[in-house]
């Protein structure tokens, strides 16, 4: 523990044992994270203690701590109060941050003949109609995307007339979701009459154009107007359809916020669901950086989120926060009535729970490049390993040759879960002669992190430090790879595949024991793909290496013709069958050849 430390820490033991909210600053005097306490001396010294406990976040906070203030408070519920109003006031860089831009949300109806509906951030246009302020931009966007689709409008940048005929229809109109009036094959009127129907659904909901479409049926059939009695039939069925998927997210709960947190890495998201009368109506993500996830994040989070939000009674977590009875107390006051934080166990909640947080993972995944499954296989690998992140860039290895012949290994590489072929790489095992396994894996392991020096700043994959190294192999391999990083002062997380008597994936060893991985289904296809990845690897170019052997043995039992000119006729020539269909002038020209030899070769094969 460093000098510095040591002062912070024998001044977090003088504190009170009574709660406050404590405010840390740099050098420079400014505040960089404001938090509260129930007792201020146990928790500030925590910070200035040893550092193995915490995460990246904390420890490159404490690192920039050059004092600490606190403020004793008469109750926890006090301190939150101080510790919002200072966060809100002084914006501190270590504490999570929310910005409130959410703003108001319209549905923009244009004038005239061929109109147009959109959702908009703004109501500036003076010629169009407006619907709304909404507080909800998922509410309008999904709204004016269902009128779209029921009453077949569309939604691309055409202009009406002036487009009619210039390009074809688009795949909307093939999938009926678009009534295609840029063919030119429809009138104007039947253009409006759609138009005003979907204005009318939007203004008054499904209900009331589901009444309103039921009568101008009847009418049409009792008129005889089957044809059109029948679209608008049509109509009302795919009214009731949005009504039925909308019921999907839905819960018996008429009132609550559902929030779920994901991490990857340093990165996390916070996802919210907002119900309405039993419906989805809202949904918002923050992508956070730097948060682990923890009882902590959740508080620091609802406490920044309800301070630009409406509250509602019941908000239901995926996991506890750290101060649920303190944050209810707090959360009343603002909503007068009580509030409720609730993490479901099980039933309609808990699924509503996992369906906001695979949403989370799916943000981050957006965001890291990677599939919401690549992510989980990650995220569970790691898990099972007790690595301290997820392995994003994994170095697999395999040997392969035929009783010591052709002594060959692969490394593949799976990038995001995800095989990054530009970084394969082949090598021949050179220091020995025959079958040794284990010793073929030092050389290889030697020769790819001596690579690794010699290119560790200049761009080639070689240069590239490897999250989690698997070996195609079990207890020998990975001891003697072990003994080569130590030796190299290396340090990656080294594992062995297990392979079953059917050439299956079974376990991963660390060395001392097996791990068994088939009960966790995602990571437990992802070593196996790596697997079967390696092996096919090192024994294609095993074969090929074995196929080259092979010609050139044919070719040097010629007279005239050793392994040099056995090589360089292969080289010139591209194959054995090429060089049997060559004639004797092309023999004679080709590089190392003279007549005599030419004439031996061309006579083999004739």
């Amino acid at each position: 523990m460093n000098q510095k430390m040591s002062q912070l820490r024998a001044k977090a033991m003088k504190l009170p044992l009574e709660p406050g909210v404590y405010i840390m600053k740099n050098s420079s005097g400014k505040i960089i994270y404001i938090g509260k306490a129930k007792v201020l001396r146990n928790r500030v010294s925590q910070y200035f203690g040893s550092q193995n406990n915490h995460s990246d976040k904390v420890r490159r906070m404490v690192e920039n701590v050059d004092r600490f203030e606190y403020i004793i408070t008469s109750s926890e519920f006090e301190a939150l109060v101080l510790e919002c109003s200072l966060i809100k006031q002084h914006k501190p860089k270590y504490n999570i941050l929310l910005k409130d831009d959410k703003g108001y949300a319209y549905i923009k109806i244009t004038k005239g003949d061929w109109g147009r509906i959109s959702a908009e951030k703004n109501n500036n246009d003076k010629d169009a109609v407006y619907l709304g302020p909404y507080m909800s931009h998922y509410y309008v966007k999904n709204a004016v995307d269902q009128a779209h689709k029921i009453f077949m409008l569309p939604d691309c940048s055409k202009v009406f007339p002036r487009d009619f005929g210039k390009t074809r229809p688009c795949l909307n109109y093939y999938i009926k979701q678009c009534s295609a009036p840029c063919m030119g094959k429809m009138s104007v009127k039947e253009y409006n009459d759609n138009f005003s129907e979907a204005v009318d659904f939007l203004k008054n909901g499904g209900r009331a154009s589901i009444k309103k479409l039921t009568e101008e049926m009847n009418r049409a059939s009792d008129n005889l107007e089957f044809e059109r009695a029948a679209r608008i039939r049509d109509r009302i069925n795919a009214v009731k359809r949005v009504g039925e998927r909308q019921r999907v997210v839905a819960a018996s709960v008429l009132e609550q916020d559902v929030i779920a947190l994901a991490c990857s890495g340093d990165c996390g998201c916070f996802e919210v669901f907002r119900f309405h009368d039993g419906r989805l109506y809202d949904r918002e993500n923050f992508i956070i950086n730097d948060v682990e996830d923890s009882p902590k994040a959740r508080d620091e989070f609802i406490e920044r989120y309800y301070q630009l939000r409406d509250v509602p009674p019941r908000i239901t977590l995926d996991s506890p926060c750290e101060d649920a009875q303190i944050l209810e107390q707090w959360l009343s006051g603002m909503n007068n009535g009580r509030v409720q934080i609730t993490v479901p166990q099980k039933g309609e909640q808990l699924k509503l729970v996992q369906m906001c947080k695979k949403n989370a993972a799916e943000q981050i995944a957006q965001k890291r490049g990677i599939t919401v499954r690549e992510e989980s296989a990650l995220a569970e690998l790691a898990s099972v390993l007790g690595l301290e992140a997820q392995p994003d860039y994994i170095e697999s290895y395999d040997i392969s040759n035929l009783m010591g012949d052709e002594n060959v290994a692969g490394m593949v590489v799976f990038k995001k879960g995800k095989p990054y072929r530009k970084a394969y790489r082949r090598f021949k095992i050179k220091s020995f002669a025959g079958q040794d396994d284990c010793a073929s894996m030092k050389e290889v392991i030697r020769r790819r992190f001596e690579e690794y020096k010699a290119h560790e700043s200049d761009g080639n994959t070689f240069g590239i430090m490897p999250d989690l190294i698997l070996l195609d192999g079990g207890k020998g391999q990975h001891t003697a790879v072990m003994q080569v990083l130590d030796e190299m002062n290396i340090r990656v997380p080294v594992f062995g595949m297990v392979k079953d008597s059917k050439h299956k994936t079974r376990a991963i060893t660390d060395g001392d024991s097996e791990i068994e991985i088939s009960s966790k289904r995602s990571a437990f296809t992802l070593v196996s793909t790596i697997q079967e990845e390696v092996h096919r690897y090192a024994i294609t170019y095993h074969r090929a290496r074995r196929k080259s052997s092979a010609f050139k043995s044919s070719l040097t039992e010629i007279d005239g013709v050793g392994e040099k000119r056995a090589k360089a006729l292969l080289k010139h020539f591209g194959s054995i069958k090429n060089i049997k269909n060559a004639d004797l002038q092309e023999l004679i020209d080709a590089p190392t050849m003279n007549k005599s030899a030419a004439n031996a070769v061309y006579n083999f094969f004739h």
